[in-house]
């Protein structure tokens, strides 16, 4: 059994993970390869690293299904929000040649990539989401009014860890950092998804105080509710967990539960949620490994033996998706290096 992990960049540990499963499920005779659009930290972990052309080429989608053949690939699943819409638009193909490609259906990246889908979408669950607005005007005139207080987050409407998210104290500082942030959506890679509208490719939301949670809530590969894994954030760096507990948290679990069996996603939906005041606001959604997953994977979880048990069809120990309460994680710099051959 052959794995091809895309978008890959630093997440070494996520191909250990699989690495370590794949031994485990399989036995010796598997590999795990790595894809990005340049050599990545991940190569050195790999079976093999491969270089591809960017997500948005032409010849993106090209290049995978001829490495996927090549090298006979039996599970595909992508690390980075902006790869999952082309990959997902393109699963039959990639199931034609023997691949299954664990990333959900167009219409669950969408709600998950575009923040204001996401909003709409907890919305007609009936859940609390923090005050957010389209528009600067709409914004400036809920802040005049008294109906939200300062200080508020700008951010990307289609965005992915802390690019271009500010926060405003005041009128002033709003308007500056609304323009800044559409400056950097246009210069970066977030402009592709952005293109879908351009005018309203930002937004500005409430800030919301309390503690966060990260809840990893798991599916089957055909979109089957298993579990929701709850972990407390202790400390962040740079729109990422840097440390963080498991917890349990029935009321989260909850909130996981409903998101999972209405979203239908595949595989693990990273969500982050604030608790305030006892009341739950989930504040966005990315159908993918996050980077909150490994705190899960310390406390006992093995979501990448279990996708690849499902694969197979073998059975599965419940075990495997079941943490231990109060394990507290924390994420370490580790300098490598290594030489590439060829």
């Amino acid at each position: 059994m052959n794995i091809l992990m895309t978008s890959v960049g630093r997440r070494s540990y996520l191909v250990e993970y699989f690495k370590a499963a794949m031994t485990r499920a399989v036995g010796s005779h598997s590999r795990v390869y790595v894809a990005n659009s340049e050599v990545s930290p991940a190569w050195k972990v790999a079976d093999q690293g491969i270089v591809t052309p960017l997500i948005y080429d032409e010849k993106y989608i090209p290049f995978l299904l001829e490495t996927c053949r090549k090298y006979q690939i039996d599970l595909l699943l992508s690390l980075f929000d902006a790869d999952l819409p082309v990959l997902a638009k393109y699963k039959g193909l990639f199931a034609m040649a023997g691949t299954t490609v664990v990333v959900s259906d167009p219409e669950v990246i969408q709600i998950c990539n575009d923040k204001w889908a996401t909003m709409e979408f907890l919305k007609k669950l009936e859940l609390p989401v923090p005050a957010t607005f389209l528009s600067l005007p709409e914004s400036l005139a809920a802040l005049r009014e008294g109906c939200i207080s300062w200080p508020v987050m700008v951010k990307p409407r289609w965005g992915m860890g802390s690019l271009a998210i500010y926060e405003a104290e005041n009128e002033e500082e709003l308007k500056i950092l609304y323009q800044k942030s559409r400056r950097q959506i246009a210069r970066g890679y977030l402009q592709y998804e952005a293109r879908q509208d351009v005018e309203s490719c930002v937004l500005i939301q409430e800030k919301l105080p309390g503690q966060e949670y990260g809840l990893d809530v798991i599916n089957d590969l055909n979109g089957n509710y298993q579990t929701t894994i709850v972990k407390k954030k202790l400390a962040m760096r740079s729109g990422e967990t840097d440390m963080a507990e498991t917890v349990d948290y029935p009321a989260l679990k909850m909130l996981g539960e409903i998101l999972g069996r209405n979203l239908g996603h595949l595989g693990n939906l990273d969500a982050d949620v604030f608790d305030m005041d006892g009341k739950q606001y989930v504040l966005e959604m990315n159908a993918r490994f996050g980077g909150g997953y490994p705190f899960s994977h310390l406390a006992g979880v093995d979501l990448p033996e279990a996708i690849i048990r499902w694969k197979l069809g073998n059975p599965l120990d419940s075990a495997l998706l079941v943490p231990r309460i109060g394990v507290t994680g924390y994420k370490d710099l580790v300098p490598k290096a290594f030489v590439q051959k060829g």
